[in-house]
């Protein structure tokens, strides 16, 4: 299932489309909300690999206007929930990822994001 905290780790890899691949913009998106078990622990473990400015990017895209525009220093339980919230909640269900580089659309379809390439777009 697409979420925010997987979408933070997707960039484009299309033959030549090295620079300026990152982050997918969203677009045309149908969201669920899932509840997950909140899990402080792992949120301050991951949050470090999290690209901050991407994260807020999507969440914009999406709709959501939760978390603040710059990267906190402290962690308090309220900013935590929301970042559960944001990161592991959410889900995309529908919708396309577009390259800002190439403009490869990736469509995601039943939560599942189709990464794949035709021949002639692989390195």
């Amino acid at each position: 299932m697409v979420r925010l905290i997987t979408h933070n780790l997707l960039a484009c890899h299309a033959k030549g489309c090295t620079t300026n691949n990152f982050p997918l913009k969203l677009t045309d998106v149908k969201l669920a909300l899932r509840e997950a078990d909140f899990n402080p622990d792992f949120l301050r473990g991951f949050l470090p690999r999290v690209e901050w400015d991407a994260l807020i990017q999507a969440s914009r895209e999406i709709g959501d206007t939760s978390l603040p525009v710059e990267r906190p220093e402290m962690l308090d339980d309220d900013l935590l929930r929301q970042l559960h919230h944001v990161l592991l909640e959410i889900h995309i269900d529908e919708g396309s990822m577009t390259c800002p580089n190439c403009g490869h659309v990736y469509p995601i379809s039943n939560g599942i994001p189709n990464m794949l390439l035709a021949e002639h777009e692989i390195w």
